[in-house]
């Protein structure tokens, strides 16, 4: 008797574990935002009826990650996809970095700051390349500190010296 109903309770187990389910998402994704998976590093923007290419957006913007959109999509939308540059990203030093189809690679460096904070568009100065498949734009940055962080530096670093003075002291 014990074990006819060890063996109804594990096959009822089995059964209702999700083995034979199909479930409408996937380990790491999230559905904040209207985004999908998220918290992957895969952002998929492609348009069905379009031709799709995958790049990669890495350094300092809101959503490094990778990236699968439509082939006319510029480097102005693929950082706005992004999320933005963040506070400590340098706009003047963007690059893109590609591997053509002979094995050789290519960097293509640009200013993204003339484009923000110039008055008049004047197109020598300004090649921002076309995006390829498999194309890697790098925002590079250093994190800033702002008054705040030399703030809660500076109080940790005098609490220690008030802690070590009381100890000797007691001492």
């Amino acid at each position: 008797m014990k074990k006819l109903l060890f063996l109804i309770i594990t096959s009822l187990l089995i059964s209702t574990s999700g083995f034979a389910q199909v479930k409408d998402y996937e380990l790491g994704s999230s559905l904040m935002n209207g985004r999908t998976n998220t918290q992957g590093g895969y952002f998929d923007y492609s348009e069905p009826l379009s031709i799709n290419i995958k790049v990669s957006v890495w350094g300092f913007v809101k959503y490094p990650g990778r990236y699968f959109v439509p082939i006319n999509t510029t480097v102005t939308d693929l950082l706005s996809l992004a999320g933005g540059p963040t506070d400590d990203a340098h706009l003047e030093d963007l690059r893109i970095y590609r591997v053509l189809k002979d094995g050789t690679n290519e960097l293509h460096t640009f200013s993204y700051n003339d484009l923000l904070w110039s008055d008049s568009l004047e197109f020598s100065q300004r090649q921002i390349p076309n995006l390829i498949a498999s194309d890697v734009l790098v925002i590079p940055g250093s994190p800033r500190l702002y008054f705040k962080d030399w703030a809660s530096l500076a109080l940790s670093v005098i609490s220690v010296l008030i802690s070590l003075s009381i100890l000797i002291l007691r001492i």
